[in-house]
């Protein structure tokens, strides 16, 4: 193709009102139904987080109803976890808010990395909660008292783990469906207090059934090595998250499958790269195309890949380079 048919290609792209100027690229602008439909999911996720400011809050009184009746060191180990799930709630919240702002000057690629940060505060804070709980802990063995946890404790405790239980499971299930990483971090930090909370419980009855008073803190200090790998893997989600870290390998094969089955009459397509920022993945590759294929026969081609490839992974930034067949690989890339 000339030079001519490629600035062609520009001004027809550039005129659908859903997207920026460029060749087969697919950057959302600040109206249109695509902008629209990222800021529609993301009020979603941020309806869902504020409604687990709502749950934290309800989860922290009752598991701090649980410590002040029993005096238990595990109870209230387990209640301070929860004032971490409270503070994180609040973020996450607000990082969501933000993170939904549209691409402006500064931020051309968008905002969605502000849920990274989310997940490296939950992190910290996580820490903090579990040495907190360790040094208790430590001091109870030293100082071991009987002890006596009324039913009111137990039933209060059992309410929580229940309800911090059905919320988990809403969180990194519709983490998951809104690419939400603010929402899944948030999930599985509660389901790692939901296996906490049912570790102290059988800890304390253990307690009293046996007369060994030592067992409550111990299973205090469990729990903070817990709640402290949990802290890690979080640790880990948000610095892969914020380094560009590829998207798993199901996620990449998904991608290939919908480029060589949405790929007809194109050669080849080489040079994937994809990455999670959020909720969006952003995907680029090189479309090699026919000689004598005129730019809106290759537009065509595009706007059917970035079809099926937003089918596959949902919110996307599709970056697309078309060239001539003789850039053909000889070796990798997917012949299509």
């Amino acid at each position: 193709m000339t030079k001519a048919m490629w600035k062609g290609c520009s001004r027809h792209i550039g005129s659908n009102p859903d997207f920026d100027p460029g060749v087969c690229n697919d950057t959302p602008r600040r109206d249109g139904p695509a902008g629209f439909f990222i800021w529609k999911t993301g009020m979603q996720a941020a309806s869902i987080a504020w409604k687990s400011i709502i749950v934290a809050i309800v989860v922290l009184a009752l598991k701090s109803l649980a410590a002040w009746l029993s005096g238990s060191v595990a109870l209230f180990s387990d209640a301070v976890e929860s004032v971490v799930n409270v503070v994180t709630a609040f973020a996450a919240w607000g990082a969501i808010l933000y993170a939904n702002r549209p691409a402006d000057d500064d931020h051309p690629y968008g905002h969605e990395k502000a849920e990274y940060f989310v997940a490296m505060l939950e992190a910290i804070l996580i820490g903090a909660a579990a040495w907190s709980i360790f040094a208790a802990a430590f001091d109870a063995i030293r100082h071991q008292a009987i002890l006596d946890v009324p039913a009111g404790a137990f039933a209060a405790n059992i309410a929580a783990g229940v309800i911090n239980g059905a919320w988990c499971y809403v969180l990194i299930r519709q983490g998951r469906k809104l690419k939400s990483t603010a929402l899944e971090s948030d999930g599985w930090h509660l389901f790692a207090d939901v296996m906490s909370s049912a570790g102290v419980l059988l800890g304390i009855t253990l307690a009293l059934a046996t007369g060994i008073a030592w067992l409550d803190p111990l299973l205090a200090i469990l729990v903070s090595f817990n709640i402290l790998w949990s802290g890690w893997q979080l640790l880990k989600m948000s610095i892969g998250g914020l380094m560009d870290t590829a998207p798993d390998q199901e996620t990449i094969s998904a991608i290939e499958n919908a480029i060589a089955g949405a790929g007809a009459g194109a050669l080849q397509a080489h040079d994937l790269k994809a990455r999670r920022s959020g909720p969006v993945t952003f995907i680029e590759f090189h479309l090699v195309v026919p000689g004598d294929t005129s730019v809106s026969e290759s537009h065509a081609i595009c706007d059917r890949i970035e079809d099926a490839l937003r089918k596959e992974v949902g919110r996307a930034r599709i970056t697309i380079h078309v060239e001539p067949e003789e850039k053909a690989h000889s070796d990798g890339g997917i012949n299509l």
